[in-house]
């Protein structure tokens, strides 16, 4: 199945335009030609869909206008091999991207958001969050405890994040991949993976790879057109601010993005568009 842009030619264009113009969105001549009209019709037809307003004609805005024309092809998955992945990594064990490597990616896959800038995401999230690509949990810090006080007090009354006071702080500390924080968190992410309340019961599990895998996927997939989104304005701060509520760990974020970026060909997000974009906002380059 052939993405489709501006400027190409051939009948997926023409069948493209003849599905737009049966919705409402006129392209202009069904000739075939991804014109200027078709990529205004195409961006208006995404906006009214919700969708990415991209103007690519890619597997999701598919199977939105011509779903007769999807539901008997598959879209093949993007692959990584541990050995790129380890160049993302330059401080990581590659035994532990060998080992969890396959648990992320199908994660990412069963949610529906196993393509580039997703699984971008998501690794440059592991790198920024835990290095050393397992899951781990949140360690003492200054940021989560008082002076001499007990371990994660400063999370214990912390209501945005769903916390109802002492031992709260400390049982929904960060854990797993992504670092999942807060009773409210832990409650909504089970049930996003029909778990129930067994993590809310049972915290620890969130270290399980692949439970912590499926978190990750999970936390991510609601973000999905925000963060695409931000790959095409060059804002790499913003999916970070996305995925972590601030810019902790930014530096690394943005350097494994950034490497994996450049390394995967993929025609959808060529890296050119990526550089180019940041180059237009330097106020967004990464340290």
């Amino acid at each position: 199945m052939t993405t489709l842009r501006f400027t190409d030619r051939g009948p997926e264009v023409k069948r493209m335009q003849e599905r737009l113009t049966l919705r409402g969105f006129r392209p202009g001549p069904t000739d075939g030609i991804f014109g200027a009209a078709t990529e205004a019709a195409l961006i208006a037809f995404q906006r009214a869909q919700g969708l990415l307003p991209d103007g690519v004609y890619g597997p999701k805005t598919r199977l939105r206008l011509d779903p007769a024309g999807i539901l008997h092809k598959a879209e093949p998955y993007l692959f990584l091999s541990a050995d790129l992945v380890a160049k993302m990594f330059p401080a990581t064990p590659a035994g532990n991207i060998a080992r969890f490597l396959p648990l992320v990616l199908t994660a990412l896959k069963a949610s529906g958001i196993a393509d580039k800038p997703m699984i971008l995401t998501a690794l440059a999230t592991i790198r920024a969050e835990t290095e050393g690509f397992l899951p781990i949990e949140e360690r003492v810090s200054r940021f989560n405890t008082s002076p001499g006080g007990r371990p994660f007090d400063l999370y214990d009354q912390r209501a945005d994040l769903g916390n109802r006071g002492r031992p709260d702080g400390e049982r929904y500390r960060g854990r797993g991949f992504v670092q999942l924080t807060g009773r409210a968190n832990y409650t909504a992410i089970g049930k996003a993976l029909g778990m129930g309340l067994a993590l809310v019961q049972d915290p620890a599990r969130a270290l399980e790879p692949e439970t912590a895998a499926r978190i990750l996927a999970a936390f991510l997939q609601p973000h999905e057109r925000e963060i695409k989104e931000a790959v095409l304005d060059g804002d790499l701060l913003r999916i970070r601010r996305l995925v972590n509520g601030g810019s902790h760990g930014f530096g690394r974020f943005a350097d494994a993005f950034l490497r994996g970026f450049r390394l995967i060909d993929d025609p959808v997000w060529p890296a050119g568009e990526l550089d180019a974009a940041i180059r237009a906002r330097p106020d967004l380059r990464s340290a």
